[in-house]
């Protein structure tokens, strides 16, 4: 990938999407910082130029269609394509969530961020990817969402939100059909264990930092040409589905 790479990351203006912007930026790529909140973007935009990183802010509400095809334009214009898109915008909906307790509505909102969002966003920035000579799509998931981990003897995952949990299931789903539909393309998609990681998704009771959190997302979005697809990882290598 040359130094002019575009790269595209969702829920950019703070915590994890924020230092997988500034980790990729500082490899001199173009940045687009997504995120809906314009104050936040415009800080995070402005802070990431401070740092040496060419970032512009792209207002994106992923689950908004007329959001999602504005920021597809906004790309176009600021900087005639993209290389590689990062989906890090998320959301848990709250806890608790124990499956007997939940709410319809909890577990509609999840999905409609964390799965359907990652569907608007990469479906309206695939033409472009098509485009590159060397494209990723990079779903920032968790490993909460393996069900073979759930489902281990002896392995405790915590008391996890179970629509976040599932959501995170979906994606991983979600990204091996992507893997398998373009595996005849130069796109790789793979998804990406951050750890727990504190950020004010998880109120920051996390014990790992938010660069250490993108690191996963860094590796994965640069990956050469020969690399894997389809798959799940973490810092320590693969994650089971």
């Amino acid at each position: 990938m040359s130094e002019r790479t575009i790269a595209l990351v969702t829920g950019a203006n703070k915590g994890i999407g924020y230092e997988i912007a500034a980790g990729l930026g500082a490899l001199g790529w173009r940045i687009g910082v997504g995120a809906r909140d314009r104050r936040r973007r415009d800080t995070a935009v402005e802070k990431l130029r401070a740092a040496g990183t060419d970032a512009f802010g792209v207002p994106l509400d992923v689950t908004d269609d007329e959001s999602v095809a504005a920021a597809a334009e906004l790309v176009v214009d600021h900087a005639g394509g993209l290389d590689v898109l990062v989906n890090n915008a998320a959301i848990t909906g709250g806890m608790p969530q124990t499956p007997t307790t939940l709410e319809p509505a909890t577990v509609r909102a999840a999905v409609e961020t964390n799965v359907i969002g990652v569907v608007r966003v990469t479906n309206a920035m695939l033409p472009m990817l098509r485009n590159s000579a060397s494209p990723r799509i990079v779903n920032m998931s968790s490993s909460v969402g393996s069900l073979t981990l759930q489902t281990t003897p002896g392995i405790d995952m915590g008391p996890v939100p179970a629509a976040y949990l599932a959501s995170k299931t979906f994606l991983n789903a979600l990204t091996i059909q992507y893997a398998k539909e373009l595996r005849d393309t130069d796109i790789l998609v793979n998804s990406g264990c951050p750890g727990f990681t504190a950020t004010d998704l998880n109120g920051f009771q996390g014990v790992r930092t938010p660069q250490q959190g993108a690191a996963i997302a860094i590796r994965l979005a640069t990956l050469p040409d020969n690399g894997p697809t389809g798959q799940f990882f973490d810092d320590a290598g693969t994650v089971p589905w």
